[in-house]
């Protein structure tokens, strides 16, 4: 949520704020502004909107000299949009300027104990007390340093700071708990930022900073402090992908483009994994012995994340025999969950620092359960907190809504699901052989797919069912947890009122909502479950619902009298085809969206990264 980004170095700095903040979009915002310092002073400009209404105000930055400063997009918390609100935020008597993400809980607190002291405020900002406290410790102590050790010990939540002082004109100060911030080193520059995208066109050596830590840096230097504010050193690591992964590459949208991604982020997540017809996890330490003794998996996460849960709940289950429970992350911490040495907690995180699931490891780790995250950024706190750690090699993923995170994550949880099998010898022979061969065929499965013509029908279903009001969606087994991540898209991005069934739940409630021309999106995958979940079509369908379903060409002619429209999707391995069959759900909602005028890639409301609770 919300994007940071400074630059100190030889060039003028606000061109490369706006143009790192430019990278930064997809996380969501609704105001943005840069500080820059010149001529011994804060030059602020910032304003309600996007980011082009500031790029206008300032001439994509040429009006504002000055080869240092801070820049950051907001997404509203404390405060409304506005002009006031927006950051940067600069202190009562001028010294201090900061940008911040993250959520200060005691600043009401502070806020009262700081007017007493003479501290001035014009903004509803938690991040406003953030500056004068700076500015207050910094009066007392005669050292910016200092002011920040104290400042950290007292500032309660989360919080990446980008802070400039007006004594040192040289010189940022950064620091981070909990909110995600890199740093990244240049040549006569340096940087910070949110997130790698930002600075991707400049530098490729970045040190991902840790929890508690601080940096400051010049244009030729850089000295870290640990959480204990002892100096420290922190080897960069190199960002291998390319800024291309992160650009649209002629698509209209960053979605459409990800969706059509996916064949290739499912090739490079699976295959340096599965080798002479085995599942190679290198560096994981789950062990048979400890496998055995496990009596219970808990998979925590949030949105998508959850819904890739819902579905592995079916696999694992299937695979392993172990009982499996995906829970929400908002929701774990508070349930008071039994865990222990025999408990596995598996933590989906796209980021790896969505601050719910990061909440849930720490309480998981203190209750003495092992931790296993699938994350997709090296280096995130998830990643770095976890007992184990499987990455999804899906590069950088712009849209908001989530579509090859949400389909590499699954496909993790696929090799977990055969890696655990064999070790405990419940899946193995015939069946962990077609499985695996199944696995090692789903992507080129989608390329075909997402290639194939009856995809191109998609368009059209979706301009003829763009305006319905209510939709549904039903499935069985894990046609239902698909659903969940359908319904989702179809909310997030085109805001349809929009809810999923398990369809064997419609008649003990859900089938009072359906009246004439309700659409009904019915997964019909399930081999084995086809005729009940035909039942329940012809039930909807018998109220007067628009029905279309979602099957393999298999069984497509049986659905005659129970659909209206169809889409067919290519069969694989059952375990398997919620991979495929979510794809015409994703391109579907992309659609409906689209003819209804909505910003497919930055939905209202809405930010990629959720660093705060």
């Amino acid at each position: 949520m919300c994007g940071i980004v400074g630059y100190l170095g030889k060039q003028q700095a606000a061109p490369i704020l706006l143009d790192g903040l430019s990278k930064l979009e997809y996380r969501g915002y609704d105001s943005a502004g840069i500080c820059v310092f010149a001529e011994n002073r804060f030059c602020v400009e910032k304003t309600k909107g996007r980011l082009s209404a500031l790029s206008e105000l300032t001439e994509v930055g040429t009006t504002l000299p000055g080869t240092m400063g801070i820049g950051h997009t907001r997404w509203a918390t404390h405060g409304a949009p506005s002009q006031i609100n927006s950051h940067p935020h600069v202190s009562t008597n001028g010294k201090i300027c900061v940008v911040h993400n993250g959520i200060i809980e005691n600043y009401q607190s502070l806020k009262s104990y700081l007017m007493e002291q003479g501290k001035t405020f014009v903004s509803e900002t938690d991040t406003e007390v953030a500056a004068n406290l700076l500015e207050l410790y910094y009066e007392e102590e005669g050292d910016l340093l200092q002011a920040a050790f104290r400042a950290r010990e007292t500032l309660v939540g989360s919080y990446a700071l980008g802070i400039l002082c007006i004594d040192q004109p040289d010189s940022i100060l950064a620091m981070k708990k909990e909110s995600p911030l890199i740093f990244g080193f240049g040549e006569g520059e340096n940087f910070i930022a949110s997130d790698a995208p930002a600075i991707l066109k400049y530098t490729r050596k970045v040190v991902y900073l840790n929890n508690g830590d601080m940096v400051r840096f010049t244009k030729d230097s850089a000295v870290f402090y640990n959480a204990l504010g002892e100096e420290c050193v922190r080897e960069p690591e190199l960002i291998t992908w390319e800024m291309t992964a992160a650009e649209k590459g002629g698509y209209p949208h960053f979605m459409l483009k990800e969706i059509h991604e996916q064949p290739k982020a499912l090739r490079d997540t699976l295959h340096p994994r599965m080798k002479d017809g085995q599942v190679c996890l290198e560096g994981l330490t789950l062990t048979e012995d400890y496998l055995r003794n496990i009596r219970r998996i808990y998979i925590v996460a949030c949105g998508s994340a959850y819904y890739v849960g819902c579905v592995g709940k079916y696999i694992l289950e299937k695979t392993c025999r172990i009982p499996v429970e995906p829970v929400l992350a908002s929701e774990f911490r508070y349930c008071e969950p039994v865990l222990g040495d025999d408990t596995l907690v598996i933590i989906i995180s796209q980021s790896g620092e969505t601050a719910d699931t990061l909440a849930a490891l720490r309480e998981s780790r203190s209750l003495g359960a092992r931790t296993l995250a699938i994350v997709n950024v090296v280096g995130s706190a998830i990643s770095k907190e976890a007992d184990d750690v499987i990455y999804t090699w899906a590069g950088p993923e712009i849209a908001v809504a989530t579509t090859k995170a949400y389909s590499t994550q699954l496909s993790v949880l696929y090799l977990i699901a055969l890696y655990m099998g064999k070790l405990l010898g419940t899946w193995v022979g015939e069946a962990y052989e077609q499985m695996y061969r199944a696995l090692t065929q789903l992507p080129e499965a989608m390329e075909q797919m997402l290639t194939c013509d009856c995809l191109k029908h998609i368009e059209d279903h979706a301009e003829a069912l763009c305006r319905k009001h209510d939709v549904f969606f039903i499935g069985r087994n894990t046609d239902s947890a698909t659903c969940l991540e359908g319904s989702l898209k179809l909310k997030e991005i085109a805001y349809v009122h929009s809810e999923a069934y398990a369809a064997g739940e419609l008649k003990h409630g859900p089938i009072s909502l359906i009246e004439q021309d309700t659409l009904v999106i019915a997964l019909a995958t399930m081999e084995a479950l086809f005729e009940k979940t035909l039942s329940n079509m012809e039930e909807v369908k018998a109220r007067g619902a628009h029905v279309l379903a979602v099957t393999t060409e298999e069984t497509a002619g049986k659905l005659k009298k129970a659909a209206d429209r169809v889409i067919l999707v290519p069969r694989t391995h059952p375990l398997l085809q919620p991979s495929l069959s979510v794809i015409p759900l994703q391109i579907f909602s992309y659609y409906v969206a689209l003819k209804r005028g909505c910003d497919v890639d930055k939905p209202r409301n809405l930010a990629k990264s959720v660093t705060v609770e």
